[in-house]
């Protein structure tokens, strides 16, 4: 676990707690770290919502997938950031998505009940970590509701540049790089991929943006 102490410091559920308060808590919160595969599955759809996940290294995407077969990504978490903790603080019967490993990756898993009830050993990081998981509960509702504002564009190149403008505005520059390649891009904005790619080439062409495979850059309004 010292080896992934950095990542742990930069989680906003191991927010203002010790470092030497570490080892006791995920000894009380019986944490456990496991590896997993690229394309492997992490939570099913349908299994319990027990646990909130934190990435190690690596990167998860939660997922829908419909009758049909039909993928649509509702999120990634990269190393230090957490999934699987709406449902979990819900106490949902049967989780909605799958959660899949989208590369090789090393993750951390919590009993979320351990969480949210204090032990026996009246853990004093206990109220921080409740107060710290409520918070990052709220922050993924925003964004989710940013990613419902985005995907409920009419046009594929409606949403395509909704999508691009949000994050050059987190990154705070015209020039970003996005955790998605083209395909998951298209799953994301639950667009066709070749319509997609179709739309960024005409982007390109009227010179409104510039790509290079993950990376834009906006070149005008």
């Amino acid at each position: 676990m010292k080896e992934f102490l950095p990542v742990l410091r930069n989680c906003a559920l191991f927010h203002q707690i010790a470092d030497a308060d570490l080892p006791a808590m995920m000894a009380c919160l019986g944490a456990r770290t496991l590896s997993f595969r690229k394309k492997e599955t992490i939570f099913e759809e349908g299994e319990p919502a027990r646990y909130v996940g934190i990435v190690l290294a690596g990167k998860v995407q939660i997922l829908q997938v419909d009758y049909f077969g039909n993928r649509s990504i509702m999120t990634t978490a990269g190393p230090s950031e957490l999934f699987g903790e709406s449902f979990a603080c819900a106490g949902v019967e049967a989780l909605p998505v799958t959660a899949m490993a989208a590369e090789d990756s090393r993750v951390l898993l919590v009993d979320c009940l351990r969480i949210m009830h204090s032990c026996g050993n009246a853990c004093g990081f206990h109220q921080q970590m409740i107060y710290n998981l409520m918070r990052v509960v709220a922050m993924k509702n925003l964004q989710f509701h940013q990613k419902m504002e985005i995907t409920g564009k009419r046009t594929t190149r409606e949403k395509l540049l909704a999508y691009l403008m949000a994050q050059a505005k987190t990154a705070g520059s015209s020039r970003f790089r996005i955790p998605f390649d083209r395909q998951e891009l298209a799953d994301y904005l639950q667009v066709d991929r070749s319509g997609l790619s179709a739309e960024i080439s005409r982007l390109r062409k009227e010179g409104v943006l510039k790509s290079e495979r993950s990376t834009f850059e906006l070149l005008q309004q």
